[in-house]
């Protein structure tokens, strides 16, 4: 009976959830369409006066999911004050999420995911680049699009390892001798960074 009435619970939650489940943002229509509600309040109030346009007027429609899943994962690296990549078709990238390393491939689930000081790798058959990320976000969608913004990308091989020891050495000292909270958590950033750094080296 026990095992009756716990069917028939999840039966009707599984229902429910079905029921109210709210739409992904991938689920919508590529299509870029004005917002009526805002069309019919500003024509009441306006009535000889056409509408503005919202920012979403002039931008580019969202491209459709394809139906079947790409072969490549699509990668664009942004800084802000370069693009290390633009539209890579690769196989794979490993993010280094504050979660933990999170590996894309083409078809994943459309994910954003704040990034931690890491290694980025970036797979194309056989060839693996990586590159150091000291933050930033990475947004991928349900397209087999993957954007990665981060503050700072260094390819790993271009990384000097005595002066990322002398940086582990030097914000280790001040986190000795710091006085102020602020001091602390500045030093603690670049502990944090250096040895993520060093880790790269290392690893």
């Amino acid at each position: 009976m026990l095992r009756h009435g716990s069917r028939s619970l999840f039966n009707r939650a599984s229902a429910s959830s079905m029921r109210w489940r709210r739409q992904f943002s991938t689920d919508l229509p590529a299509e870029t369409a004005e917002d009526p509600k805002f069309v019919e309040s500003w024509k009441k109030m306006n009535p000889n006066m056409d509408p503005p346009k919202t920012p979403s007027a002039y931008m580019k429609p969202r491209p459709p999911t394809p139906a079947n899943i790409p072969s490549k994962l699509t990668v664009n690296l942004v800084l802000p004050y370069d693009s290390v990549l633009s539209s890579k078709e690769v196989d794979m990238v490993i993010v280094p999420a504050t979660t933990g390393q999170m590996g894309v491939l083409p078809g994943h689930v459309a994910t954003i995911a704040e990034l931690k000081p890491g290694i980025l790798s970036v797979h194309e058959g056989n060839d693996v680049i990586k590159y150091f990320l000291s933050s930033g976000f990475a947004f991928v969608h349900a397209n087999s699009v993957a954007d990665i913004i981060a503050i700072e990308a260094t390819p790993v091989d271009r990384l000097d390892p005595n002066l990322v020891q002398k940086g582990l050495a030097d914000f280790q000292q001040k986190l000795n001798t710091a006085s102020t909270d602020v001091e602390k958590a500045e030093a603690q950033i670049g502990i944090d960074v250096h040895s993520a750094l060093n880790a790269a080296l290392t690893g």
